[in-house]
C-alpha cells in the first residue's frame, strides 16, 4: 500500500459551520477527517500533518516556501502528497510550487472544498477521497483536484464562489478525469535528475488591472525604485487606451527607463495574447514589454516572483518567462 503525506494548511475545508458564519477549527477537522472518512484507510496508509492553519487569503510566498520544505524533507518518505488548501488562492500556491519543485516524480495534489467538511453538505468528502487516489498514482506534477476534475497546478483558475465545481483549466483539459475509474490523460515522464526544491520568490512585483479611465496620474505615483515588474492585465489579446490622457505607452516607457519588467496578460480566461496582432500590443513591444502568452494570472504572477528571486539579469528573466516551465504556457508550434 502506498504511503501518501496529506498536508493541512487551512481553508475551508477546516472550517467550523456551527455559528455565524464559518471559522478555523483545527481540532474539529482532524476528529471529523478519522470519524467520518475511515474508507480512506482502504485506499493508503496516510499520515496527516498540520503544517499551519490559515485562510488561504492570508497566505504569501513565506507559506509556498515552508510548504515546498515540507515536500522536499518528506519527499523519499513518501508516495505521493495531498496539500489541504482554502480555494481562494490555491491556484497560486499551486502554480507557485510546480516552479519550485523541479525533477517531481511523484504526485502533489491540491484539494479543499467549498463547504466545510462538519457540513451535512459538504463537498470535503468527495474532493478527499479523490485526491488521496491521485496521489497513488504514478502523475508527475502539481495538480488541484476538484470535483472529479484534475488540473494542471499552474492552468488553474477558480472560477466560481457557490459552485462545487470551482476551478476550471480554461487552456488546457484537464490532466485526469475520476468517473468509475481514474483516466489520466499524461503520460509518465522518465525523469533522469534528482528532485530539487528551488522555492524562492521576490516580492518586488505590481499587478496592474488596465480599466476605461484609468488615470495616468495615479500610476505617476508608483515608486518604480521598489519594483523589478508590473503584471499588465490587458483587455483581449493585448490592448489598452492609447489616446490622449489615458495613453499607456509613456507609463511603459518610465517602466522600461527604470529597468522594471512590463509583462502582458489578458483579463480574458480564454486564449492567449498576441501583441502583434493589434497597435497597442505592437507598441507595447516597440518599448519593451514581453507577453504572458496563455498563463493565468496566477501562473503569470508567481513565474515572475520565483524567477525575480533567481536572478538580477532582465534580460534572462524576461526570456525564461516566455518559455515554459512547468507547463503553464503554450508555445506556437
Amino acid at each position: 500500500m502506498k504511503k501518501i503525506l496529506l498536508i493541512q494548511t487551512g481553508g475551508t475545508i477546516a472550517m467550523s459551520a456551527k455559528g455565524e458564519g464559518v471559522e478555523l477549527d483545527p481540532e474539529a477537522w482532524s476528529d471529523l477527517l478519522i470519524k467520518q472518512i475511515p474508507e480512506l484507510e482502504e485506499l493508503a496508509e496516510i499520515t496527516t500533518y498540520p503544517l499551519f492553519f490559515e485562510d488561504s487569503s492570508d497566505l504569501n510566498a513565506e507559506h509556498w516556501v515552508n510548504l515546498a520544505q515540507c515536500i522536499d524533507v518528506n519527499y523519499e518518505k513518501y508516495d505521493g502528497f495531498v496539500i489541504l488548501h482554502g480555494t481562494d488562492t490555491m491556484a497560486y500556491t499551486a502554480s507557485a510550487l510546480s516552479y519550485s519543485l523541479q525533477n517531481l516524480a511523484k504526485p502533489v495534489i491540491f484539494t479543499g472544498s467549498q463547504v466545510p467538511m462538519s457540513s451535512v453538505r459538504s463537498d470535503a468528502r468527495r474532493n478527499l477521497i479523490n485526491s488521496i487516489e491521485m496521489a497513488t498514482t504514478e502523475l508527475q506534477e502539481v495538480g488541484i483536484c476538484f470535483n472529479d476534475h484534475v488540473y494542471r497546478g499552474n492552468r488553474a483558475t477558480k472560477l466560481s464562489i457557490g459552485d462545487f465545481d470551482a476551478f476550471g483549466s480554461p487552456n488546457l483539459d484537464p490532466i485526469a478525469e475520476i468517473g468509475l475509474d481514474i483516466e489520466l490523460h499524461v503520460p509518465p515522464k522518465k525523469l533522469i535528475p534528482a528532485f530539487e526544491n528551488n522555492a524562492a520568490f521576490s516580492n518586488e512585483i505590481f499587478v496592474l488591472t488596465v480599466h476605461p479611465s484609468l488615470s495616468m496620474n495615479i500610476l505617476d505615483c508608483l515608486d518604480l525604485t521598489k519594483l523589478k515588474a508590473i503584471i499588465v492585465r490587458t483587455f483581449g489579446s493585448g490592448n489598452f487606451p492609447m489616446k490622449g490622457e489615458y495613453n499607456m505607452i509613456p507609463f511603459f516607457e518610465k517602466c522600461r527607463d527604470h529597468g522594471v519588467i512590463v509583462a502582458i496578460v489578458s483579463q480574458a480566461d480564454y486564449d492567449a495574447v498576441n501583441l502583434t496582432k493589434y497597435p497597442a500590443g505592437r507598441a507595447a513591444l516597440n518599448v519593451g514589454a514581453v507577453s504572458g502568452g496563455d498563463m493565468t494570472m496566477e501562473a503569470a504572477l508567481t513565474k515572475l516572483m520565483f524567477l525575480l528571486a533567481r536572478s538580477d539579469s532582465k534580460e534572462y528573466i524576461e526570456t525564461q518567462f516566455q518559455i515554459p516551465m512547468a507547463g503553464e504556457l503554450t508555445v506556437d508550434k
